[in-house]
């Protein structure tokens, strides 16, 4: 079983930036792709950005290329998602997830963390 904690979410105004980490308790974690999700109230969640278990590989939503990059450090155990130029459109809470499918559907995932809080002004 792999525990996954998101941190690095907080407040910030539009056009700035953040960085999320994803920190696993398993060493397993190197073998498992990793998958950014995010849920805004009232809404679905949705597909940010994955990244291949070997870090050579990785995909956005569409809407979102070009300004947030997706990592990892599986010498750290970590993941990370870097913001940049947020839009309060971006409020959410953000999601690391953890599985054996590189995919962009939340039910790929087989681990999830418990959700970072991030929130952009205008």
């Amino acid at each position: 079983q792999v525990q996954l904690v998101e941190s690095g979410g907080g407040l910030v105004q539009a056009g700035g930036s953040l960085r999320l980490s994803c920190t696993a308790s398993e060493r397993t974690f190197s073998t498992y792709a990793v998958g950014w999700f995010r849920q805004a109230p009232g809404k679905e969640r949705e597909f940010v950005a994955s990244i291949t278990w070997h870090g050579g590989g990785a995909y956005y939503a569409d809407s979102l290329k070009g300004r947030f990059t997706i990592s990892r450090d599986n010498a750290k155990n970590t993941g990370y998602l870097q913001m940049n130029n947020l839009e309060p459109e971006d409020t959410a809470v953000y999601y690391c997830a953890a599985g054996s499918a590189w995919a962009d559907t939340a039910y790929e995932y087989e681990y999830w963390g418990q959700g970072t809080q991030v929130t952009v002004s205008s």
